[in-house]
């Protein structure tokens, strides 16, 4: 329950006061979620069913919500990451991340915000899930 508490209601609760506003305001916007490569392609051995449950839903509802406010110009994507260099893999061998993504690398958080920073300036995007994620979300490798 707290995973779709967080994951899941906490970013259309935070959407819901973000559309208001813009709305408000007049001049559009962007809101971006930040999923998971894993919603889209499940690696063997990688745990994390539950976690993308609530991913898989933003995936969802990022699509549908772009489509009711295409005309007011508030456009919603998602970041997708792979593996990500945060304390969160603290535990883990990066010999052993590296094999999560064809690329055989690991992000850096600056290349999830410069994703971000990028769906939010490119005004043409809406609906889009962008993969940071070495290739992951393409296939078997």
């Amino acid at each position: 329950r707290a995973l779709v508490a967080t994951n899941l209601s906490g970013f259309i609760y935070v959407a819901q006061l973000a559309v208001k506003q813009m709305q408000a305001q007049r001049r559009g916007g962007s809101i971006i979620s930040i999923s998971a490569a894993l919603a889209d392609n499940p690696i063997a051995g990688v745990p994390a069913s539950v976690p993308m449950i609530t991913k898989g839903g933003l995936n969802a509802v990022i699509g549908s919500l772009a489509l009711e406010y295409a005309k007011e110009h508030i456009r919603f994507n998602a970041v997708a990451p792979g593996v990500v260099d945060t304390p969160l893999h603290a535990d883990n061998s990066n010999d052993v991340l590296k094999t999560l993504s064809p690329m055989g690398t690991i992000s850096a958080v600056e290349e999830i915000a410069s994703a971000v920073v990028y769906l939010t300036e490119a005004r043409q995007i809406t609906g889009e899930v962008l993969h940071v994620d070495g290739g992951a979300h393409v296939g078997k490798w």
